[in-house]
């Protein structure tokens, strides 16, 4: 593997207390100097435009890659390769494929494929019960021996408080959190929009905010009184919101964690097109602009610990049912920065150290990671931003398998220029010419 120096780039490491320009040296896959004015040696010298920034590589922790079972919609080589293509440099997959990811077996087979593609990092996550039915309790010993990083049963709440409470004691055993998709199921019944006006006029059956809410309670709640550390997966109410601000006050290890789509869009968007866009059904739902002002809030001041993506892809075939039944989800590795970039930084809500916390060194952080900065010793995962440049979301470009987007046409400020894992770029832009000239030494 060759070395690479980066020269005089801007680096933006809130880890590190690093927001200015520095020299990067790569050697064997993990970085050797940061620093000023560094021996090149025999690296290969890259130089990019001033106008692009370097962080530690982002991780998104929470993806689906479908594989194994269910490779029509994504596999592990097209989900990493989507990933690598948004600029992240590791993905944490959730559990729920065919069959679930519930024993070791299923876990070491992920992480082969993963293996084999040789793009990010990826991190499987568990199941918390067998089959993901919330009756027995998975192997977690076995589960985190043979890779995972947390338990989750997602796409499910776990079933009960006392399955929760036996999961968050074995977990803390581990040292992983647990992960859940907060959803008191009699509450949501079979609503497939957020409970409000607009689903009244479009005639959908809602899913109210408390129906999450409940269960982020519950949730804190067994956290503090067995001393483990839950994470709520989604968010998207603000009674949720409060809940996750009052336990960290009260010291509870509670983290949580916020979509692209729920701090952008609101429930509007089911008016789209005519109404019924299937590119708009979610799980939790788009809800009304009071939800996504204090999502913003709660990224602005702190309170959300990571943005993550809920990477969901689907044939188009399935999007093409009736609202009632077309699956939830949306894919989002590859339209998550510039969004960020857009409505987050550029529209002065978080500047970037904020970004690179919520997007690298928070998630390293919650599942206890490699990575969230640029450390010696460390591995070499970079991301290479270029916050300025517009980008236009083309669905039928992106590289995931499946291409259901709601913001397909959407032209939004800021973009991934290059993504280096262990020392070797994965991706370069080829939209910017003059990265692509850096990376080659031309």
């Amino acid at each position: 593997m060759r070395s690479m120096f980066l020269k005089n780039v801007h680096v933006v490491d809130p880890v590190a207390s690093r927001n200015g320009r520095f020299d990067i040296l790569i050697e064997g896959g993990k970085v050797t100097r940061v620093g000023r004015d560094l021996a090149v040696n025999d690296a290969t010298v890259v130089e990019l435009p001033a106008s692009c920034l370097v962080t530690p590589g982002l991780i998104d922790i929470h993806v689906h890659l479908r594989e194994p079972g269910q490779e029509h919609k994504e596999t592990i080589a097209t989900g990493t390769a989507s990933a690598v293509a948004g600029g992240f440099t590791a993905v944490a997959c959730m559990p729920n494929t065919d069959p679930v990811n519930d024993h070791a077996s299923v876990t070491e087979f992920i992480m082969k494929r993963a293996a084999e593609a040789g793009l990010a990092r990826v991190y499987p996550i568990g199941a918390v019960s067998v089959g993901s039915k919330g009756e027995q309790l998975t192997e977690i010993g076995d589960l985190r021996s043979a890779g995972c990083v947390a338990i989750s049963d997602d796409g499910r709440p776990v079933a009960t408080a006392l399955l929760m409470r036996r999961a968050l004691e074995y977990a803390t055993m581990f040292g992983i959190p647990v992960i859940d998709h907060c959803e008191d199921p009699s509450l949501k019944a079979d609503g497939v929009a957020h409970e409000g006006p607009v689903a009244a006029m479009l005639g959908l059956k809602g899913l109210a905010g408390a129906a999450e809410s409940i269960i982020v309670e519950r949730d804190i709640s067994v956290a503090e009184m067995v001393g483990g550390h839950v994470h709520v997966a989604h968010m998207s109410a603000r009674q949720s919101l409060r809940a996750v601000q009052t336990g960290k006050d009260r010291g509870i290890k509670v983290t949580s964690e916020v979509t692209p789509h729920h701090f952008v869009l609101t429930d509007e968007a089911l008016r789209w097109h005519g109404g019924y866009d299937t590119n708009t059904k979610m799980n939790p739902p788009l809800r009304e602009e009071v939800y996504r002002v204090a999502m913003i809030e709660g990224l602005r001041d702190g309170s959300i610990d990571v943005i993550a993506t809920d990477h969901a892809p689907h044939h188009s075939d399935e999007k093409a049912l009736e609202f009632d039944r077309a699956p939830f989800g949306i894919v989002g590795l590859e339209t998550a920065v510039p969004l960020c970039l857009d409505r987050l930084v550029h529209a002065g809500v978080i500047g970037l150290p904020r970004f690179v916390e919520l997007l690298s060194a928070n998630p390293a952080r919650v599942l206890g990671l490699p990575g969230g900065t640029i450390a010696e010793g460390g591995p070499a995962d970079l991301t290479v931003l270029s916050p300025d440049t517009d980008v236009t979301v083309h669905a039928a470009s992106l590289v995931s398998k499946s291409k259901n987007t709601p913001f397909d046409g959407w032209t939004l400020k800021g973009a991934v220029a290059a993504t280096i894992v262990g020392g070797r770029t994965v991706f370069v832009n080829p939209q910017l010419p003059e990265v692509a000239r850096a990376f080659s030494g031309k």
